[in-house]
């Protein structure tokens, strides 16, 4: 089963990942970057979000 997360440590809240992935991603109260809930869903979204994240945050283990 696939799994889609972000490092927080990792994350700047730059918001790119929710701007290229929508469905995918979103930015909490505190700036960081979160999966959703259905983020498996939408793996090759998530996978062009994981090479356009500035900081390899995000991680999509198939």
């Amino acid at each position: 089963m696939a799994k889609v997360y972000v490092d927080e440590d990792l994350c700047i809240g730059c918001g790119l990942c929710a701007d290229t992935c929508p469905d995918v991603f979103e930015l909490t109260d505190e700036g960081k970057a979160v999966a959703k809930e259905n983020a498996e869903q939408n793996l090759e979204c998530a996978k062009d979000a994981a090479d356009t994240c500035p900081t390899e945050a995000i991680i999509v283990e198939e």
